[in-house]
C-alpha cells in the first residue's frame, strides 16, 4: 500500500491535465468577456445610428 501512494504522488501526468483544465477555464472566460463588451457596443452603435435616421430630414434639391 505505501509504495502505491508514494507512486500516485511521484505521479506527474495529471498535472498536465490540469493546467490544462485552468488554461482553457481562462481563456473561454477571456472570449465570454470580450463577447460581452463587442455585444454592448454593437447595441449602443446600432441604436445611435437608427436614431439618427430617424432624425435625418433628407435634402429636396430647393
Amino acid at each position: 500500500m505505501e509504495t502505491f501512494f508514494q507512486k500516485f504522488v511521484s505521479e506527474e501526468k495529471g498535472a498536465v491535465t490540469v493546467d490544462w483544465v485552468v488554461l482553457v477555464a481562462g481563456v473561454l472566460s477571456l472570449c465570454a468577456a470580450v463577447f460581452g463588451a463587442v455585444q454592448t457596443g454593437t447595441t449602443e452603435l446600432t441604436d445611435g445610428t437608427g436614431e439618427y435616421l430617424e432624425s435625418y430630414e433628407p435634402f429636396d434639391g430647393v
